[in-house]
């Protein structure tokens, strides 16, 4: 295959040999050559003109970046710390209000007379003679009291706390049987009645047997209303006492029950009817 120059119109004079070149289509093609030229040439210059803007907006960009770069660097140096101001502190005295001293009277416990063998007899627990007592100022009480009363000899004045016994704690685990308010359904039974008429499922298998009866299930109610230890405390079949404490247990929250106006843990027995119709 010949090469093809896209700049030389010799491939024109070959197209339109044995043709009318009069005809505008020649007039067309001699001037390709100098189109194909002056594409080129403004391509390339496209290209240059991209190139070199590019080297100059990163070139530009990297000399603002330096620029702010020093300048905060400058602003940061710049920047003085505040000046502490001297703080005055001033004391504030509290007069405190003078205390009194009372004057209490020195007293020993008088003690029940107890007989004991002499090495038995500590010399603190020995028992004061009529005279000892009649020449000292220390007076005979229920308690022993160191007093500040040696020159004035004030009236004794002194005070015994008595501990106070503390109240009976209350067994929260305690099961009761009988309350003053005994637990409820929310609704009353009547309501209970209805929920377990809509919630209990008469077991295929029983109804298949025709067995039927009354199951007692028997529960206890916490304080904060919920059920637990749900157990059968009357059979009448296996598959109806199963669905009987599976509806007990799904039952929603009772109203505890109380004693003394606290809630307690209270047992309660439900019986679940199961009849067939």
């Amino acid at each position: 295959m010949a090469k093809i120059d896209i700049v030389s119109n010799e491939w024109s004079d070959i197209v339109f040999a044995d043709r009318n070149q009069a005809y505008g289509a020649y007039q067309l093609r001699q001037g390709t050559s100098k189109r194909n030229v002056i594409s080129i040439i403004s391509v390339l210059v496209i290209a240059i003109l991209v190139y070199v803007g590019t080297l100059a907006k990163t070139a530009i960009d990297q000399a603002i970046a330096n620029r702010l770069s020093s300048t905060a660097v400058t602003e940061i140096s710049q920047i003085e710390e505040p000046k502490k101001e001297a703080e005055v502190k001033q004391e504030i005295k509290i007069e405190e209000p003078e205390q009194v001293v009372e004057k209490v009277k020195s007293s020993i416990k008088f003690d029940v007379p107890e007989i004991k063998e002499d090495d038995q007899v500590k010399e603190d627990e020995q028992l004061k003679t009529q005279d000892e007592l009649m020449n000292t100022n220390t007076a005979i009480g229920a308690f022993d009291v160191e007093g500040n009363d040696e020159e004035n000899g004030e009236v004794l004045k002194a005070t015994e706390t008595i501990a106070q016994p503390e109240p009976p704690k209350e067994d929260v685990q305690k099961v009761f049987d009988v309350v003053e308010e005994m637990p409820s359904f929310t609704g009353g039974n009547g309501a209970l009645m209805q929920w377990l008429n809509e919630n209990v499922k008469y077991p295929v298998v029983a109804q298949e047997n025709g067995v039927s009866g009354r199951v007692i299930v028997s529960f206890v109610v916490e304080r904060d209303g919920s059920i637990t230890d749900v157990q059968v405390v009357r059979s009448v079949d296996p598959a109806l006492d199963k669905e009987a404490a599976r509806a007990v247990k799904s039952m929603p929250k009772w109203i505890p029950g109380k004693q003394n106006g606290q809630a307690v843990r209270v047992k309660y027995n439900v019986p679940v009817l199961f009849r067939l119709q």
